[in-house]
């Protein structure tokens, strides 16, 4: 009995973030209430209460998921390089298309300049703190296959890396069809700018 049960509130917590990011694609996401999310879901707004504390915390599930797959995706994939730069190239492709995927480019525009997960700023904080983490630990794997220098901080490298995309993101998002083949040549560009310097 306890499987079906947590079976369906998974179900009903994916209800109301489908919802929830029909009503945000469709009118915005500062227009949207947790009351339109209920009633869109055919729940109680207490009921959305329950599995989300507000809708930014909607937002940063959407985003930790999206994280997640790609960072995995690139654990699947990055014994197949032999090149750093390639490697890492990879990642910030799966955490875009990943990111685009969860949350279109119209939604990213309005969130991004505004602030919108200030409320939250904890919480957005700790996801970005994971995801920099989680960078940092495949930069370490490439490092023990001796693809980077040993000693390189790769703890650094990877808020570098962070804060530099987070900056490229925002400017991919501003066209609602985002042109990615010019991003990942930036991105690309300045990798292999800064790790000539950190090769062995």
């Amino acid at each position: 009995m306890s499987g079906l049960r947590q079976r369906q509130k998974e179900q009903r917590r994916e209800a109301i973030i489908a919802a929830a990011l029909s009503l945000f694609e469709a009118q915005g996401f500062a227009s949207t209430t947790v009351e339109q999310i209920a009633a869109q879901t055919g729940v109680s707004t207490p009921t959305v209460f329950n599995y989300f504390g507000s809708k930014q915390d909607i937002l940063l599930a959407l985003m930790e998921r999206a994280d997640q797959q790609a960072v995995a995706n690139a654990r699947q994939h990055i014994p197949v390089f032999d090149n750093a730069v390639d490697a890492m190239c990879h990642l910030e492709s799966q955490i875009i298309r990943q990111e685009l995927e969860a949350l279109p480019a119209s939604i990213w525009r309005e969130l991004l300049p505004l602030g919108v997960l200030s409320p939250r700023p904890e919480a957005a904080s700790q996801l970005n703190t994971r995801l920099v983490q989680e960078v940092a630990a495949l930069l370490r794997e490439l490092q023990a296959r001796k693809l980077l220098k040993a000693g390189v901080d790769v703890d650094f490298v990877a808020e570098f890396l962070n804060d530099y995309s987070t900056m490229l993101f925002m400017r991919l998002v501003q066209d609602d069809v985002p042109d990615l083949q010019a991003h990942e040549q930036r991105i690309r560009k300045l990798t292999q700018t800064l790790f000539d310097g950190l090769a062995p």
